[in-house]
């Protein structure tokens, strides 16, 4: 199984912890972001993963080649972001022949069990699964409405006055459908452009466990203090 970690953004609102380190190499308690979900990753069964760079490139491809990570690990620099979805796009050849693939935002600390994700996705059949958390700020999110069957059948990014809490946590798992939905752009959005077109067509797996959006200054002290008491 091979799985896309998108790992390129700036962290525009991690500044100053980002001011002279790339966002997916922000520690937590002394682990890098990106360990943490190669570590993941690894124990979801993925034997190759592909991680986008583009702020601080440079030293993401110096930690990456100095480490085992357990799983071969290839680096696709972006000079311009392409946004999530353009990148999957880009790099379709990476996954070519596989029945399903990993989606991640690198930027999220959770403690979810992958491999029961992956179970989840194929045991529906599914074209796409998204991870979904319960957030207390539903209107700064993506937003899902699942039916009884946990079928995603609305999708609303970041909605004004959102109708539920469940939202996109940017984990995902994939079938080759995926590339006929995004749009062939120089740069492209899941949360825009990609997933208000699968409602109806992906199911929405439920993290109960610890899941933190860490991409602000105080979702990363959050992390912080949660890693220390041992809460993930």
């Amino acid at each position: 199984m091979k799985a896309f970690l998108l790992a390129a953004g700036e962290g525009t609102r991690l500044r100053p912890v980002t001011d002279n380190t790339p966002k997916c190499l922000v520690r937590i308690n002394g682990r890098p972001m990106l360990e943490i979900w190669l570590e993941h990753c690894r124990k979801a069964g993925v034997d190759e993963a592909l991680i986008n760079t583009h702020y601080f490139a440079d030293e993401v491809r110096d930690y990456v080649s100095k480490r085992d990570f357990g799983l071969k690990v290839a680096i696709f620099f972006e000079e311009q972001l392409l946004g999530s979805a353009g990148t999957v796009l880009s790099n379709r050849d990476f996954v070519k022949g596989e029945q399903d693939f990993l989606i991640i935002y690198a930027d999220n600390l959770t403690d979810i069990d992958m491999g029961k994700l992956v179970g989840f996705h194929r045991e529906r059949g599914s074209e796409f699964t998204m991870g979904l958390f319960h957030s207390k700020r539903p209107e700064e999110c993506g937003i899902a409405e699942l039916d009884e069957n946990g079928r995603v059948v609305r999708f609303t990014e970041k909605p004004g006055y959102p109708e539920g809490d469940l939202a996109n946590t940017g984990i995902y798992v994939s079938g080759q459908g995926i590339f006929d939905h995004i749009p062939d752009e120089p740069s492209s959005d899941f949360g825009f452009d990609v997933l208000p077109k699968l409602a109806g067509k992906m199911y929405g797996y439920v993290i109960e466990s610890y899941y933190l959006d860490m991409g602000t200054v105080a979702g990363y002290e959050q992390a912080c203090r949660d890693s220390s008491a041992g809460r993930i």
